[in-house]
């Protein structure tokens, strides 16, 4: 079986480095925390974001289960607001745009702080790095959002950031889809290292 949410490891483990700064824009349960805590190693930060209190702690006590608590800010706040609370080029942010799986329904993400969130990503994010967009479009309004995200990252400068989008085509109902930007880097005469994109 393949899983969307393992190929976004793939993509962040890739970009990644010991000692590198990495952003988990929706926490959740803990999972792509735990996964960049891992990554960056001794040396690194992460910073965890989630409006929700109840996710914070489930993702400090994962965290703590596996001793790497102390590499991670965790941050009661949405992801619209990273800017206030980072300011170093970072290798990876990862989002997963829907609902907490068994937290509240009613409590989902939104294009009106989705869209913020991934400008800001985008400016902090460093040569090289890269951000990885899990979409669960079948959450409430989560098509709209899934749209929006998809025309703006289809907008995004070819000869400045890669962009991928990777589907499941044979499974039933509305499954999760993968949006990878990768940013590139530019060499010193200000040519792409990685060549243009289009």
């Amino acid at each position: 079986m393949i899983r969307i949410t393992e190929l976004a490891h793939e993509q962040v483990a890739r970009a990644l480095s010991s000692g590198d700064l990495a952003v988990d824009a929706t926490a959740g349960k803990g999972r792509d925390t735990l996964f960049l805590a891992q990554q960056v190693g001794p040396g690194g930060r992460v910073y965890a974001f989630d409006i929700q209190r109840g996710a914070l702690e489930k993702t400090a006590s994962l965290l703590a289960r596996h001793g790497l608590r102390e590499r991670v800010m965790l941050i009661n706040d949405g992801h619209e607001g990273m800017s206030k609370h980072i300011a170093e080029p970072i290798g990876a942010v990862m989002f997963n745009l829907g609902y907490l799986p068994g937290g509240d329904p009613n409590i989902v993400t939104d294009l009106e702080t989705t869209l913020p969130a991934l400008e800001a990503s985008l400016r902090l994010l460093r040569p090289g790095g890269v951000i990885t967009l899990v979409l669960y479009g079948g959450h409430a309004r989560g098509a709209a959002e899934k749209a929006a995200v998809l025309d703006y990252c289809a907008g995004l400068e070819g000869s400045a950031y890669g962009v991928v989008q990777i589907r499941l085509l044979n499974c039933v109902g509305v499954p999760p889809e993968l949006v990878v930007v990768k940013k590139f880097r530019k060499q010193p005469s200000g040519g792409l290292a990685e060549g243009d994109n289009c």
